[in-house]
């Protein structure tokens, strides 16, 4: 039984896996009440099943499997993560469930089935019960049907697609089984219940005793509409408000409930395509030109019957439809005439959306023939129109329609309006926008006033339908001069008709205005389906969604001709809706009487007094009096009729004059004024405004009253007044004045038609004044309008279209100015109209506005057959006729007649010459027509697209031209929509796919929603991935990310299910990496109203996302490409957001985003990317030419470190863009220095990109930008890593081959300075390198510059040894170059001017032509050698070669500014002593520390100068030998702490009689008080070497059987007994730092656990020991250090995978017990240093996270350590987390707060603190105040740029001043760009002033090295990131290298007269929590490395304990060394 208790201990997942039965079965019941219990469906618990769920399913027991299926369904019914477990576990229920006897089994598997239904993964589920139909298990079989007949019936047909299902039916009849053929049967029939007799047609052919079957059983069906019984989850809500709101509101909800659910599937998609065109009789084309007409019947029935086919394939149908629809229109047979309509009936509702593109040519004929009278004729005719409106929307053909609503014909006017009126009910509000309804409105309002009855009755039914669908707010404008009557009529007809989308549309639509504005219908598509979804109709708003087409955004630019005016009219009347508007016109006498009761009566008396001081007294009374009136009792035009009154505005003292018009102001302003009192006055006011003294008067009067009535009203009936009149002042004035109104109520619903005329009419004028005012207009009108305004103008004269233009051009780049005025009166409709409606009228009307001439009429048959003629010469004579025909005509109707068709033909004409031809006109084609031509798209525009596949370039080019033009008239919706497009693409001709990839590459970004076609293009889309030819491939991957945004990323992988496996894996992973650079969709166009730019008009982005040319211009054209969209007038600078995804930023909101740095500090950010490097996680910068990815790589890397818009500057296609960028990089090289370095790795690879640019432009500035970066980085002292420099320079040398001259000197000068950033030595194989190049003249300079280095730097640099080095510089002498001979010899005399002739030693072999050129050029050069140069000295940067984690930094004083080399050379001849001045101790100089870049993570401080010279004294290298140590140690140590640091080094030996004798002698000194003192500084020191030693004992002692246990256990005794001694003098115990308690408490917690100690005899004794030992540590040591170590402790011991449960216990409760004691040391402990240390914590582990672990003490622990530090400090615990940097995204911080809130609500009295705090809270109240105008002061300077960091240093001043002061709020507002910057500025400073403040105190080191001394974080795991801490000072270091030399046996002796180190250990504030160890191991490896190489000794160091390893070492070591130190000595200088 033993393994059965086994089992049992296991947790439950893995109870869930076990191979016992028994135990999965416990697994499972206890897995099945887990779930059961989880209440939070997102609980982290979920997460740990989901691999197993299958095997819940799949289990083999059929007892355990029951339980397994149990809990399995409630898992999938609660967990938020069970989704992604569908596919395996439903493949799972199909293959191992539903083949179980059981009933059960099979019942479970089901309800699983149905619940992953439920959860919204019906279409996985539905996919897996198909395929069990294919297995041959006939069981699983009939399980799969019956889950897919319980899916349908419970969810409905909407949720469980029925295709599918349809077509393996047939198949399931035939089965054999009849189990399976029963439950077929019984699908069908639940089939049939929901689409009824869609179903009859696909199981026609099934065995007919099965069909009747089927008969009787459909018959016995209930006949209502089925509803589904079971929701998805998304639905359930919805459906419980549905309910609620059926209960409270009866039945009108359930109807429209009855309407949404009705049947979904159509029975059209379920059957099959039938090619019909092929099977039409073969001479049909020639029977239907019959003469006879039984022939043409004949013909006309052989179409009948095949259009009788209810699916059609497509296919060209032009020809057909063009025969049909001649017989419709001119057959004189009426019989023949229904037959024809017949047939085109059949081919719509067969084709359905693929005959759209005919409709535009029949509809017209259609609605024409109407005139028929015969009944019969009559309907087939109406069925025809009817099926055809099926197939377009009303946009397309509303043209055609309204063109026919004219005809005199009775019957026609009647027919066409009563089709409008069917039509419309097809619409819902948002198909049917505002654009639409006016123009049929204005249509049907001339019909009711007919005098045909039927024609009234009909348009009365057409508005009513319309009221119906849009409601009457919609319509209501349009219906304002109806007599009531006629008013009523239309409502009682709307309240007859029954809508096709249920009766709800309307009144969803009715309940909707109370909110939405009216005209909110014309919105866009998106908008219509927010409406939609309001609370009255829950569930039509989806439905509606797919109807929007015609509204969709492309569209919505479209107005009809009369669109300005009307548009004018109806946003007056919406505006002044909201007022009181309408007011009839008052007789003089009621009047006057109204004007008495509230004007003093001597006032009106006075009105026509004959002396003017009288009228002037009187005017002034009615001033006052209407300044005093309350705007409602104003009586507006009672009290202008007055002022109108006799003399009225004949008045002929001006002064009387002016205070009358500024009476009229006044009133405006104050009262509610009626266009009814503006009449009373604007006539008056026009004819003074051209008056000298009272003009201005004039003008503000009716500015007053454009502000009341609207400025469209207003300024046309102005307009009008000025030039019915001859006064030529009066009409400049009054243009000029428009000219001013324009800009300040912006240009919304202005008619640009009716102003026009009068401008036309002014620049006729023969006064020039006149002339020069309507120029002026022009202008302002032109800001709005754009260059389309021109056309109105260009029959003008010569001379004046020149003024004209000028004008224009002087309104280029301008931007229009935001309206002031007319937007607050009507804010609450003016604000939804400017959005709304904005697209509706601007610039697009303008052309809509043109005269369009008819053309078709021109359009001949002859002509037509002209262009398809045999002869190519007479097609192109066809073709400049039409050509000629359309530039005549400048802009025409969309009617072209038979054109398209001939075009069409002409597009794949043999002759490229016409094809290119036609490609011309159609683009003309495309101009003239506008927008209209949209109805062609699919007839002529997808043609065009086939000529992409075309072989010849040119011809691509034109067909490119020509489709882009075409797009910007029509949009991309109705190129998406359809197959077509996708049709084309399917073609396998590779020109065609690469240009219509990269047109729909060009296209979708911009576009914000496409229509669901595009889905039809994927396929194809991924067979272009894998196309033989790479440009298709490369152009393929572009379009990826652009399909993705639009598809999205689950339904392009799901399309991949159809490919092959090879192929499937290949695409998927291409998806995934588009799904990295998908791009975000275009925002919604900018808002008019909301932005500061440009007002309501000026921001107007068509949504159309047709491309415009590239103007010049920045101003608004008639359809901005959205791509380019931007504010007009964007400085050169916004342009730079060309290439962006986002069309509509305008240029402030640019400007503000390039506000901040350019570049974000990351902390560790390039050391984790040099980590990502090594560890090969990403790709190593090493190409010969960039590929792709390492662009992407680097662009990924830039994206968190470089300010959004630059790098998309640095990314640009367009290298101008790159030159933006360098000049902003270059801009803030000085103010980024931290930037630029933390950067500076991903700034030298994105500059190596840009040498492999061609444009010497960029490579220039680039150049200029590294030599400024270089300066900088040798000023700050900074050091190129390894990494930054491998992946730069390789690239740097290419371009010193350059052809340029000047950009070999630049680069030559960048090698030159880099020098002072990165080793020479170093540079030296690159360079060498490069003189490998096939380039000669890289060859040369390299050669050249390394003759440089060498004269600069000696032989030292020439690298790997100077023979080879030379060797190589050798074997160029003969090189075929003449320059590279040159500079090789060059080089090697500069070598022998160093060395003499040792230099031929170094060469080797030459030959000897090459010799004597060699020789001969020395002679030449005459020069001596020179003993070695005095710039070797210049190396010194190399020396302290090092790594700063988080900078990579190391900063000097300006003492060691090394800006030239010049300099330094003069210095040091004329100062020889300056190069012994070293300010430094000593340097491990040695070439290994040199050359091992990146592996030291720690900054050596400066040390102390100290007299070398006394090392050469008597003993220099000891011999190494172990001896006893003295116990009269003392004796021979002359200062007490050498001899401390000699002992303490001997701790961690591994011979553990010398550790046991160092720990005693160490023990004696602590246990007598006073000698303990000397202790103090070495404590660190002392516990690092302690916790080592029992590191040692751990791992190797313990493990060496050899050694004697009982010595483990002395040596443990006294290193515990020592720490108890240590630890219980208070004072030293509080030195210990944070990363030493953290390391001291890991060893002692690691060996209080060590088994292996439990088994010896006093092992727990010792373990006894070690918990005294802890207990004391805890409460002795500093408790801010302890507990800042047992936290990170903790932490690390939960990451730690490896670190056992039983080791974070113990931690935890050395927290718990450091918790009790806070109430006593809460006041000794830093709680700022605590709290982040908890943030850190709760970063690593979030509550989520937390909560998973196994345990529940980790967040027990937690929150009880927070409890009882909230307890203790109350709300001043807030106050504490100023260390944390974001405070806002701290769980932590939330979480006090909690707590604060939670202790608050407990405690309501407050203790006496709180009173005490009283007091000083009112002082702090009363200054607060001041103190806010004090910050907001400091802020100020911050933002600006001069003073930014004056602004710094005060807020830093400010904040230690008042360590509590809350600069939150001040941040708040701000963007996070300044936030950081702000943040870094303040740990900048505080860092400086830290260094500059403690140095001093402790040391005396001189003020160049203030800065290197500060506290250099450590990246090692423990400190996570986090730079608070400790470090290890100097000291430390020497410790190790004495116990190093210990260990080998070197003598420490002869060290003691040098001063202490210690006192260089400066106690830094805030530790790090950095391991000591990790430091202590990285620099201990270091140390051996360099001993090992450099003394040539081989001492292993496990050897070095064994007495009589001695090794001598020989002279040449000692020179070696003293050649060492001089070095050292002269670098010092």
């Amino acid at each position: 039984m033993g393994d059965d208790s086994e089992w049992l201990k296991l947790p439950v997942d893995q109870k869930c896996e076990h191979k016992l039965w028994k135990a999965r079965l416990s697994g499972y019941e206890e897995a099945l009440k887990i779930f059961q219990k989880i209440k939070d469906e997102k609980s982290p618990e979920w997460s740990k099943y989901l691999g197993l769920i299958k095997k819940f399913v799949t289990d083999s027991n059929a007892v355990v499997q029951l339980k397994g299926l149990e809990a399995a369904l409630v898992y999938v019914e609660n967990a938020h993560v069970a989704g992604k477990t569908t596919g395996e576990v439903v493949s799972g229920v199909v293959s191992k469930v539903f083949n179980q006897p059981k009933a059960k089994a099979k019942e479970l598997g089901i309800e699983i089935c149905l619940m992953y239904i439920e959860i919204e993964k019906g279409e996985s589920v539905q996919e897996e019960l198909l395929k069990g139909l294919d297995n041959k298990n006939p069981k699983i079989i009939v399980a799969c049907i019956e889950t897919l007949r319980k899916a349908l019936s419970e969810f409905g047909s909407k949720i469980i697609l029925l295709k599918p299902i349809i077509k393996v039916l047939p198949k399931l009849f035939e089965s054999r089984d009849k189990p399976v053929r029963d439950e077929a049967k019984l699908i069908a029939i639940e089939i049939y219940r929901w689409i009824r007799d869609a179903l009859r047609h696909p199981l026609q052919n099934i065995n007919s005793v099965q069909l009747k079957e089927l008969e009787e059983e459909w018959v016995k069906l209930p006949t209502g509409i089925p509803k589904p019984s079971r929701f998805l989850r998304s639905q359930q809500e919805l459906e419980a408000k549905l309910e609620q709101q059926q209960s409270a509101g009866g039945d009108a909800e359930g109807g429209g409930d009855d309407g949404d659910e009705v049947p979904q599937i159509d029975a059209y998609e379920l059957l099959e395509t039938v090619e019909i065109l092929s099977k039409l009789p073969k001479d049909f084309y020639d029977k239907i030109e019959a003469k006879k007409w039984q022939e043409r019947k004949e013909a006309l029935e052989a179409v009948e019957v095949l259009v009788k086919n209810p699916k059609l394939e497509p296919g060209d149908y032009a020809d057909l439809v063009k025969a049909l629809k001649k017989v419709v229109g001119k057959d004189t047979n009426v019989m023949l005439v229904a037959l024809a309509a017949k047939c085109l009936t059949g081919l719509a509702v067969g084709l359905r959306k693929k005959f759209g593109q005919y409709a535009g040519h029949v509809v017209p004929t259609i609605l024409e023939k109407f005139k028929e009278k015969k009944p019969q004729v009559v309907q087939a005719l109406q069925e025809a129109i009817d099926a055809i409106f099926l197939t377009t929307t009303l946009q397309n053909i509303s043209e055609d329609v309204l063109a026919v609503m004219d005809n005199k014909n009775p019957t026609i006017k009647q027919q066409t309006s009563l089709f409008i009126a069917r039509s419309f009910r097809h619409c819902t509000a948002s198909t049917l926008p505002k654009s639409l309804l006016k123009p049929f409105c204005a249509a049907l309002l001339k019909h009711i006033n007919d005098s045909a009855a039927e024609v009234r009755d009909a348009a009365f039914e057409a508005l009513g339908t319309a009221l119906k669908v849009v409601g009457e707010k919609a319509v209501n404008p349009f219906l304002a001069d109806v007599d009531k009557l006629k008013l009523d009529k239309i409502k009682e007809c709307s309240e007859k008709v029954e809508l096709v989308h249920g009766k709800k549309a309307g009144l969803a639509t009715e309940k909707k205005e109370l909110k939405s504005v009216p005209g909110r219908a014309a919105a866009s598509g998106a908008a219509g389906d927010k409406d939609t979804k309001d609370i009255s109709a829950p569930k039509p708003g989806p439905k509606k969604a797919p109807t929007t087409k015609a509204a969709g955004p492309p569209k919505k630019g479209k107005t009809t001709t009369s669109g300005g005016s009307a548009t004018a009219g109806t946003k007056t009347k919406k505006g002044l809706e909201i007022k009181e508007i309408v007011e009839p016109e008052l007789s003089i006498e009621v009047c006057e009487e109204k004007a008495s009761t509230v004007l003093p009566p001597s006032c009106i008396q006075l009105l026509d007094s004959s002396n003017w001081k009288e009228r002037l007294a009187c005017m002034e009374e009615f001033q006052k009096a209407v300044e005093l009136m309350e705007r409602a009792e104003m009586p507006c035009q009672a009290l202008v009729r007055m002022l109108a009154k006799k003399p009225g505005w004949k008045e002929t003292n001006f002064q009387v004059m002016q205070m009358k018009l500024h009476i009229v102001a006044l009133i405006a302003q104050k009262g509610n004024f009626s266009k009814t009192s503006a009449q009373i006055v604007l006539d008056g006011l026009v004819d003074k405004i051209g008056d000298v003294k009272c003009g201005n008067n004039a003008k503000e009067a009716m500015t007053a009253i454009a502000e009341t009535c609207m400025l469209p009203w207003t300024a046309e009936q102005v307009m009008s007044m000025a030039f019915s009149q001859k006064n030529p002042k009066n009409q400049s004035e009054t243009l000029n004045w428009l000219s001013n109104a324009i800009k300040e109520f912006g240009f919304s619903g202005l008619n640009v038609k009716a102003f026009i005329s009068n401008v036309k009419t002014a620049l006729a004028a023969t006064n020039p004044a006149v002339r020069t005012s309507a120029i002026t207009l022009l202008g302002v009108m032109y800001l709005y309008v754009g260059p389309s305004l021109r056309m109105f103008f260009e029959d003008e004269k010569p001379a004046l279209l020149s003024q004209i233009d000028a004008e224009f051009e002087k309104m280029q780049g301008q931007s229009p100015p935001a309206p002031t005025r007319g937007i607050s009166k009507h804010s609450i409709s003016a604000t939804d109209e400017g959005e709304d409606e904005d697209p509706d009228d601007g610039a697009n009307d303008v052309v809509d506005l043109l005269p369009r001439v008819e053309i078709s009429d021109k359009i001949t048959a002859e002509l037509v057959s002209k262009i398809g003629d045999k002869n190519w010469k007479i097609r192109k004579e066809g073709l400049d006729e039409v050509a000629g025909i359309i530039n005549e005509a400048k802009f025409i109707q969309p009617n072209i007649g038979e054109l398209p068709t001939a075009l069409k033909g002409r597009l794949n004409d043999s002759n490229k010459i016409l094809v290119q031809q036609t490609l011309t006109i159609l683009q003309q084609l495309a101009v003239a027509m506008g927008p209209n031509i949209k109805q062609h798209v699919k007839n002529l525009g997808i043609p065009i697209i086939t000529v992409l596949g075309d072989s010849k370039n040119n011809v691509r080019a034109a067909a490119l031209a020509t489709v882009n033009a075409w797009a910007e008239q029509t949009g991309m919706k109705e190129w998406l929509e359809g197959e077509d497009l996708s049709e084309e693409l399917k073609k396998e001709n590779p020109f065609l796919r690469q240009e219509l990839l990269g047109w729909l590459a060009e296209k979708l970004p911009t576009l914000r929603s496409t229509p669901t076609d595009l889905i039809l293009c994927v396929p194809h889309l991924y067979s272009c991935l894998e196309d033989r030819n790479g440009d298709v491939r490369k152009k393929a991957q572009d379009a990826l990310p652009f399909f993705m945004m639009h598809l999205g990323y689950e339904k392009m992988a799901k399309a991949t299910g159809k490919l092959k496996p090879t192929s499937k894996d290949q695409v998927l992973a291409m998806l995934e990496k588009a799904k990295t650079n998908m791009p975000a969709k275009p925002a919604a166009p900018a808002k008019a109203t909301s932005k500061p730019i440009g007002g309501s008009a000026p921001s107007k982005f068509q949504p159309t996302p047709a491309p415009v040319e590239d103007s010049v211009s920045n101003t608004i054209e008639a359809k901005p490409d959205p791509k380019k969209a931007k504010a007009p007038g964007v400085s050169s600078k916004g342009k730079s957001a060309q290439g962006k995804k986002i069309p509509s930023k305008t240029s402030l909101k640019e400007d503000d985003d390039k506000s901040g740095p350019i570049f974000i500090v990351v902390p560790n950010g390039k050391e984790q990317r040099m980590k990502d490097e090594k560890g090969l996680k990403v790709l190593k910068w090493n190409f010969t030419t960039p590929r792709d990815e390492y662009i992407e790589q680097l662009k990924t890397q830039m994206s968190s470190c470089v300010a959004k818009w630059l790098q998309d500057e640095m990314f640009h296609s367009d290298f101008q863009h790159h030159n933006k960028a360098l000049a902003v990089m270059v801009d803030h090289l000085e103010s980024e220095k931290e930037g630029v370095i933390g950067c500076l790795d991903l700034i030298l690879k994105w500059l190596t990109l840009r040498f492999f640019d061609t444009n010497t432009s960029v490579l220039m500035k680039a150049l200029e930008y590294l030599k400024l970066l270089f300066t900088l980085l040798s000023e700050e002292e900074y050091h190129l890593t390894e990494n930054e420099a491998s992946s730069f320079i390789p690239y740097l040398i290419l371009k010193v081959g350059e052809p340029k001259d000047v950009i070999r000197k630049d680069v030559r000068a960048i090698l030159n300075r880099m020098c002072l950033v990165y080793p020479a030595s170093k540079m030296f194989p690159f360079i060498m390198e490069g003189t490998k190049s096939k380039n000669s003249k890289q060859r040369a300079e390299c050669l050249e510059e390394l003759g440089c280095l060498v004269e600069s730097y000696g032989m030292n640099v020439c690298q790997p040894t100077p023979g080879k080095a030379l060797k190589e510089i050798a074997i160029h002498i003969g090189d075929r170059d003449n320059a590279v001979r040159n500079a090789a010899l060059n080089t090697i005399v500069a070598v022998y001017n160093v060395h003499g002739d040792q230099v031929f030693k170094l060469i080797g072999n030459l030959s000897e032509k090459d010799m004597s050129m060699l020789e001969e050029r020395i002679k030449r050069s005459a020069k001596r050698p020179s003993a070695a140069p005095m710039k070797q000295v210049e190396e010194k940067p190399q020396r302290t070669q090092n790594i700063n984690s988080n900078a990579n930094m190391l900063r000097k004083g300006p003492a060691e500014d090394m800006s030239s080399k010049l300099n330094q050379a003069r210095s040091m001849s004329g100062h020889p002593e300056a190069a012994q001045m070293v300010h430094r101790e000593f340097q491990l100089d040695l070439d290994e520390i040199e050359n091992d870049n990146g592996t030291v993570r720690c900054e050596m401080p400066e040390l102390v100068q100290h007299k070398l010279d006394d090392i050469f004294e008597p003993v220099l290298i000891p011999e190494p030998k172990i001896r006893a140590v003295s116990p009269h140690f003392d004796d021979m140590h002359s200062n007490t702490a050498s001899t401390i640091n000699f002992i303490i080094s001997q701790v961690a030996s591994g011979d553990i009689n010398t550790s046991i004798q160092a720990l005693t002698q160490i023990d004696e000194v602590l246990r007598q008080e006073d000698k303990a003192e000397a202790m103090s500084g070495h404590i660190d020191q002392f516990l690092i070497a302690t916790f080592m030693q029992l590191r040692l004992i751990y791992n190797t002692h313990m493990a060496d059987e050899k050694l004697e246990k009982d010595e483990i256990i002395k040596l443990y005794s006294c290193i515990i007994g020592n720490m108890i001694s240590l630890f219980q003098i208070e004072s030293l115990a509080r030195e210990a730092s944070t990363g030493v308690l953290k390391d001291l408490m890991h060893g002692l917690i690691t060996l209080m656990l060590d088994s292996r100690i439990e088994d010896l005899e006093e092992g727990q004794q010792v373990i006894r020991s070690v918990n005294l030992l802890v207990v004391k540590v805890l409460e002795k040591s500093d408790q801010t250090n302890i507990l800042s170590a047992l936290l990170v402790l903790l932490q690390d011991s939960l990451l730690a995978t490896a670190s056992s449960p039983k080791f974070s216990e113990l931690v935890m409760k050395c927290l718990w017990r450091m918790v009790r004691l806070l109430p006593d040391t809460i006041n000794s402990i830093n709680l700022d240093r605590i709290l982040l240390d908890i943030h850190i914590f709760m970063k690593v582990f979030p509550k989520e996270k937390l909560k998973q672990c196994k345990s529940e003490f980790p967040i027990r622990t937690l929150k009880t350590l927070l409890h009882t530090l909230c307890k203790l400090k109350g709300p001043k615990i807030l106050d504490h987390l100023t260390m944390i940097d974001n405070k806002n995204e701290s769980e932590l911080e939330a979480h006090l707060c909690r707590m604060m809130k939670h202790s608050m609500d407990q405690t309501g009295n407050k203790s006496d603190k709180e009173t005490e705090k009283g007091a000083s809270r009112i002082d702090e109240k009363s200054s607060k105040a001041k103190v806010n105008d004090f910050l907001a002061e400091i802020f100020k300077k911050i933002g600006s740029k001069e003073n930014t960091k004056e602004g710094l240093a005060e807020l830093y001043e400010y904040k230690k001043k008042y360590s509590d002061a809350d600069i939150e709020p001040f941040l708040k507002n701000s963007s996070q760009f300044f936030q950081s910057y702000v943040e870094r500025g303040l740990r900048v400073i505080e860092m400086e002033r830290e260094g500059k403040g403690r140095i001093p105190t402790s040391t005396g080191i001189s003020p160049q090295m203030e800065v290197t001394c500060m506290p250099t974080p450590t990246s090692t795991v423990s400190s996570i990131g986090n730079t608070n801490g400790d470090e290890v000072g100097p000291s430390v270091y020497l410790e190790r290298l004495k116990i190093l030399r210990q260990r080998c046996g070197l003598d420490n002796t002869k060290q003691d007269d040098r001063p202490p180190l210690t006192s260089l250990l400066s106690k830094p504030s805030i530790p790090p929590v950095a391991s000591s160890t990790d430091m202590l191991h990285s620099k201990l490896s270091q140390l051996r490395e360099s001993r090992e190489q450099h003394q040539h000794s081989d001492l292993d160091s496990s050897q070095t304990h064994s007495a009589g390893t001695v090794t001598s070492s020989s002279t040449t070591n000692i020179d070696d060394l003293k050649k060492r130190l001089e070095r050292i000595k002269s670098s010092r200088k």
